[in-house]
């Protein structure tokens, strides 16, 4: 069993030492515990920090990509090095590396396939009412929209297994964070939580300008998750408002002209027509986004059964085998990059990324 712990960075010189001080070099259930670093375009020297403080594994991007981008390289990278289970946290020590044990434990005793590290934050004091309550609400929209009840579906310190990242297809562009909890509940991956108390804040965040940027972008990406997972929900109750919207004035308009008195009133009629076209483009939304959701289910199944062989059996079926996962165990020790490109990093130009094992 192989355990990975990514680590995405953007200018994080400074606290990653700290990070890298508190990770466990051994976990319980584990054989080895590796540490990756991706550099999401960090110009302060990120990547050679952690190489000189020991870290054999370093994806860079030469521009920032964004947090989601730099998640699924690290992954992409992990699985590809034969990671049974890839644990993510932060480069700016918010997160209590020392709990990565009980973080993983769950999934280790076949309890779950993602843990979400619950940060409490109605207890965190540099958090405003305002922003504790919004996270309060946000966690609940996704957790409703997952099927599932998290405390902290924002948190970005988590475990996932490698049969759960092989199901997992982060598309957003900002935070991969909420859209993998809505992924995973909807494809009836067990989640869990655990409760943490964060380390003591050591920067402002840099994944947005202010809580209104984030709430715009979280917004965007939560609704997106809905309408790709559950558009039954969405269409039916938008069909509902404007059918609703269309019959108020149609029964007002109809009670007038009963009444003989229906020709000063024909914008009710106007307004409940142009409502009751709004409610059947919703149904014929809804139609669309169902045959789209077909689609998607059966593309993501060839795309999970095309993982299945870009990363090769795991370890455990290759012993089974007589065989073993040699060629990644073997680059990961010799500190040689793979010629095959078998991560996302490695898609690209060699002149755009830099990945060393």
């Amino acid at each position: 069993m192989k355990l990975f712990v990514q680590i995405p960075c953007l200018d994080e010189a400074g606290t990653l030492p700290l990070v890298l001080a508190t990770i466990p070099r051994e976990v319980e259930g584990f054989d080895s515990v590796e540490v990756l670093v991706i550099d999401d375009g960090s110009t302060d020297g990120t990547a050679e920090v952690a190489r000189r403080l020991g870290v054999r594994h370093v994806v860079r991007h030469t521009s920032t990509r964004g947090l989601a981008r730099s998640f699924r390289d690290g992954v992409d990278y992990a699985l590809a090095h034969g990671a049974d289970v890839v644990v993510n946290t932060d480069g700016d020590n918010q997160y209590p590396s020392e709990r990565i044990g009980d973080l993983v434990a769950p999934i280790v005793a076949g309890d779950a396939d993602i843990v979400v590290a619950d940060r409490q934050t109605a207890t965190i004091a540099h958090f405003s009412p305002f922003k504790k309550r919004m996270q309060r609400f946000g966690s609940r929209v996704v957790s409703a929209a997952a099927g599932t009840s998290l405390p902290d579906a924002a948190s970005g310190f988590r475990a996932y297994s490698r049969a759960a990242l092989l199901r997992l297809n982060v598309v957003t562009q900002f935070s991969y964070t909420m859209e993998t909890i809505i992924q995973a509940g909807n494809k009836r991956l067990r989640i869990a939580s655990l409760p943490i108390t964060t380390n003591a804040k050591t920067r402002e965040s840099r994944l947005f300008a202010n809580i209104w940027q984030h709430m715009a972008r979280s917004g965007r990406a939560i609704v997106r998750s809905w309408i790709m997972f559950r558009p039954h929900l969405v269409f039916l109750t938008l069909f509902a408002v404007f059918f609703v919207a269309a019959a108020v004035p149609a029964v007002r308009f109809l009670v007038f002209l009963a009444q003989g008195d229906a020709g000063g009133h024909v914008q009710s009629l106007v307004f409940a027509g142009a409502m009751l076209v709004g409610a059947l483009l919703c149904l014929a939304l809804l139609v669309i986004a169902d045959l789209l959701r077909t689609n998607r289910t059966l593309m993501e199944e060839t795309l999970e059964r095309v993982k299945e062989l870009q990363y090769g059996p795991r370890p455990d079926d290759g012993a089974r085998d007589g065989a073993s996962d040699g060629a990644s165990t073997t680059a990961a020790a010799a500190g040689a990059i793979d010629p095959a490109p078998t991560t996302t990093a490695r898609h690209e130009a060699r002149d755009d990324e830099d990945a060393h094992a």
